[in-house]
């Protein structure tokens, strides 16, 4: 099967689409969503959602499973609104640890702690005049949230060791895999911060509510891996094709980048080679050992670890597409009796 080309023909259709609803923005060129790729339904509902709030200056959630493009999404919400020329500042919650994240959000006073040798700008002064993109805003402290939600508000804080309230002008966009709701009913996230946040949410589907886009997110991956691995693709098997929209994609857009690259670097001609561990089904649960709520967590992570190439940590890796901290994800492993070595698996006996 030929490669399907990401064709600007197609991209003006839904130009002209988005065009004739009215919905109060010009989509010429559609500057910014160069890397958005697809026209299924459920990838058109939400860019409508965002060609509509883009110029706006209102606070956005975006929804949606890891590795579905939430920052892709947040970079094109910014690339299309009047802070354009300015700065967009991206902090992942979930990345750094609870005691240096009012820090890095607010900035520190020289000596406001221990190692505070110099006075530091926070993310929100850096992104004065600009947008913040706060990735993962579901691991934010309860502690924080009451703080985050005043200077949404009212463009005021405090930096760590500081009485003087500073003002910033700043567009806060947001984005979680976790259901919010679920969170503030458990008492895990204030309530009045969630419907601060989600004025305007825009929820983006997982791969498998998109398989129609997938042979363009294929074209486009190969085109832009064809350089990088000095390869060249030219065809892509109609069973390759049909395996890819088959597979259920728990690492949604990003696990699919991954396997193109991967079997980019294994492809030896001009047609496409899949890895073999693409579209096999997980291990049936009797087969291995029961139904247990341990068991399937087992094989659901060492599925991960495997597709991530046994890497824990680090941009895409497994305790990024697990949605976890990789010392939370280690500390499971070795609960479950999970190790890995050299990339090979060796089982030890789970502790109860």
């Amino acid at each position: 099967m030929a490669l399907v080309a990401f064709s600007s023909p197609a991209r003006q259709a839904l130009e002209n689409e988005l065009q004739s609803d009215r919905i109060g923005t010009e989509v010429k060129g559609l500057h910014g969503l160069d890397e958005i790729v697809g026209q299924s339904p459920a990838l058109r509902r939400s860019l409508t959602r965002l060609l509509q709030v883009a110029p706006m200056n209102s606070t956005v959630l975006l929804l949606g499973e890891t590795g579905t493009g939430k920052e892709l999404f947040a970079r094109a919400l910014h690339d299309r609104s009047r802070r354009r020329g300015r700065t967009l500042v991206r902090v992942n919650c979930a990345a750094l640890p609870p005691s240096l994240i009012e820090s890095e959000l607010f900035g520190h006073e020289r000596g406001a702690f221990t190692g505070a040798v110099t006075t530091r700008q926070g993310r929100f002064e850096l992104a004065d005049g600009g947008t913040l993109f706060l990735d993962e805003i579901g691991d934010l402290p309860l502690d924080l949230q009451a703080k985050l939600l005043r200077v949404i508000q009212e463009g005021e804080f405090e930096r760590v060791g500081s009485s003087k309230s500073r003002k910033v002008d700043v567009r806060v966009i947001t984005a979680t895999h976790r259901d919010l709701e679920k969170e503030v009913a458990e008492g895990r996230f204030r309530a009045d911060l969630y419907y601060r946040l989600s004025v305007f949410p825009i929820h983006l589907p997982a791969l498998r509510e998109r398989t129609e886009d997938i042979p363009a997110l294929v074209s486009f991956f190969i085109h832009r891996l064809e350089r990088e691995l000095d390869r060249r693709v030219a065809t892509v098997p109609q069973s390759v094709m049909t395996t890819l929209q088959q597979h259920n994609w728990p690492g949604n857009i990003r696990e699919l980048e991954n396997v193109i690259e991967r079997a980019m670097i294994r492809t030896t001609g001009d047609t496409l080679q899949l890895d073999d561990a693409v579209g096999t089904p997980a291990p049936a649960l009797a087969a291995a050992g029961g139904d247990s709520l341990n068991e399937v967590q087992r094989l659901h992570i060492e599925r991960i670890l495997r597709e991530c190439g046994w890497r824990i940590s680090g941009t895409g890796n497994a305790a990024e597409r697990l949605g976890v901290h990789p010392n939370t994800l280690r500390f499971r492993m070795q609960k479950l009796g999970i190790n890995c070595s050299g990339g090979s698996l060796r089982r030890t006996q789970s502790s109860n």
